[in-house]
């Protein structure tokens, strides 16, 4: 009967300390291996370059339409581009002249 005594307690001496070693255990593993762990940095880095391509991508895209906003402001609009947006868009053409589309 002693011995099972000395196992009961011992038990109950080590449950704590144990659960406490599986609490800082499951964290540790997280940090890790988590889903925002020290492992899935690579993949961060990645997305980032990922994303700082399509950033450059859409920024000259802006860029572009704001030259292009630029060209028709009404103050001073090229009547160039004014003229082909208008044809394009509307399809106004006379019959004696030939479209020659750039894009």
């Amino acid at each position: 009967m002693p011995k099972a005594r000395n196992t009961a307690q011992l038990i109950r001496r080590a449950a704590l300390p144990a659960l406490g070693v599986m609490i800082v255990g499951n964290f540790g593993y997280y940090a890790l291996a988590g889903s925002n762990g020290l492992l899935a940095l690579g993949g961060y880095h990645q997305a980032r370059e990922a994303k700082s391509a399509e950033l450059a991508l859409l920024t000259a895209e802006r860029d572009r339409l704001r030259h292009r906003t630029a060209l028709l402001d009404p103050r001073h609009a090229d009547p160039d581009y004014a003229d082909e947006l208008v044809r394009r868009e509307l399809g106004v053409v006379r019959p004696d002249e030939v479209v020659i589309p750039l894009k």
